[in-house]
């Protein structure tokens, strides 16, 4: 069965190419404040799997309408033949360059193409439209109206009024603030269209469905990895004396910092690429956020464990719970004092960044000597990268492919990763402490670890 295709149509400059793009998660989609900024038809297909789930036409707007609806109206024929006069409009004037994007926009539709014809509800109403849908109405396909909202201002009303007498359904859609509902909700509304498609768009429906799970659990996959290849990984540098200098530590702390930052840089590349946004500015992806990098307290801050909630995910044996960590934070010590003081002074690097990594000089002879530093020893260093990424995918996730304004990545004190339960923390610290290990995980522990994430994004996406 052929796929569904619609022609995106309407008035210049009123968010054809932004709902275009919204809806096909295609962001190459030429879009402009400049009317007129599409010339000719192209097609936006959205394929899964090599599949075509359904493809769209964004085509140019209307420059003369008036003139079009005058010459099929010297043609008096019934209603079921209306259609075959704007056949013969299309062919007559195929190659006159003053109804050029009257002609892009009707030849899609004249093959059968589905009709969203899009207004801007943020201007008022008038008269010069009804001979838009007038000659939308004698191409006798299936059609709707989508409302977009480009500015404040609201007319909505007189639009559903006026729309009323052209289209079955009307529909407000706002390309830059959609989410995956409102997307699957127009694509219900478009099986409403025509009988005949209603089974090929709920086929195409559950595809895209199942593109959506499928491309949460590819970044679930490649969160899984950051995390594992970033507790796991270990440098080593070469030494000249039989101790480390200053400036060699520094050398080499400094490349781990820098690796650890390519590697979530990498890994943002990534989950763009799966989630369909392929043309972002590349200086979100430059490394080290400007703002908040990924070693700097505010990152600490926002995305790692508190004290507290550090505490209670790595006492595995449960002893130092609730009660307990009350009266540790409440300053109560009691007999407690030298049990809570032990654990406090033993987890302390872990609270910050002041001891990430252990360092080793290894060799038995000078000029065979270097110094190793890594695994990740600082506890809290997972849960502030994984903070970071689940931030950083669900940004993406509800990221319109309409917009094109710089992705701005606005971490702040609201987005603190407090959304864990202590249940799940305590699942992710026992596969954290398999990554930091020197046997490797098999592909088991980590489908289960990657299990974990994707019910965080689930909720999210």
């Amino acid at each position: 069965m052929k796929h569904p295709t619609f022609a995106v149509v309407g008035h210049p400059n009123k968010g054809k190419s932004s709902i275009v793009s919204s809806l096909s998660l295609d962001d190459s989609v030429a879009i402009s404040n400049i009317p007129g900024t599409t010339h000719t038809k192209r097609s936006f297909p959205l394929q899964v799997d090599g599949r075509i789930i359904y493809e769209l036409f964004d085509t140019p707007g209307f420059q003369r309408a008036r003139a079009v609806l005058a010459w099929l109206e010297m043609h008096e024929v019934s209603a079921d033949k209306k259609y075959t006069v704007v056949e013969a409009f299309v062919k007559e004037h195929k190659n006159d360059p003053k109804f050029h994007d009257e002609i892009e926009l009707l030849e899609p539709i004249l093959e059968g193409a589905g009709i969203i014809y899009v207004v801007d509800a943020s201007k008022p109403y008038s008269s010069e439209y009804e001979a838009e849908m007038e000659i939308l109405r004698w191409c006798n396909q299936p059609s709707m109206a989508l409302i977009n909202h480009i500015e404040e201002d609201d007319f909505t009303q007189e639009w559903k009024r006026a729309l009323g007498h052209y289209f079955k359904l009307i529909r407000t859609y706002n390309p830059m603030q959609a989410t995956y509902k409102e997307h699957i909700s127009i694509l219900e509304s478009m099986a409403h269209l025509n009988e005949e498609w209603t089974q090929s768009i709920q086929d195409s429906i559950a595809l895209f469905e199942k593109h959506h799970q499928q491309m949460l659990q590819e970044c679930s996959s490649v969160i899984t990895d950051l995390i594992y290849s970033a507790l796991r990984l270990q440098l080593k540098l070469p030494i000249k004396a039989e101790h480390a200098t200053q400036q060699e530590e520094l050398e080499l702390e400094n490349l781990y910092k820098q690796k650890l930052r390519k590697l979530e840089a990498q890994s943002y590349k990534r989950i763009a690429t799966i989630l369909h946004h392929n043309t972002l500015d590349k200086e979100i992806f430059d490394l080290g956020f400007e703002e908040i990098d990924l070693f700097s307290k505010e990152s600490a801050s926002i995305f790692g464990l508190s004290k507290k909630e550090l505490l209670i995910t790595t006492t595995s044996s449960g002893a130092l719970t609730g009660a307990g960590v009350d009266l540790l934070f409440a300053g109560h010590t009691g007999f407690l004092g030298a049990a809570i003081g032990g654990i406090v002074g033993g987890i302390g690097g872990y609270l910050g960044f002041e001891e990430l990594f252990k360092k080793e000089i290894l060799g038995k002879k000078i000029g065979e000597k270097y110094l190793q530093i890594g695994p990740m020893k600082n506890k809290n260093f997972p849960y502030i990268l994984l903070g970071r990424s689940l931030f950083y995918t669900n940004k993406l996730l509800n990221y319109s492919h309409a917009k094109r304004d710089t992705l701005i990545i606005d971490y702040t004190e609201e987005n603190r990763l407090n959304i864990l339960s202590e249940k799940v923390r305590q699942q992710l610290e026992k596969y954290h402490k398999l990554m930091r290990s020197k046997k490797e995980l098999d592909d088991k522990k980590l489908q289960e670890y990657q299990s974990i994430i994707l019910k965080q994004l689930t909720k999210k996406g």
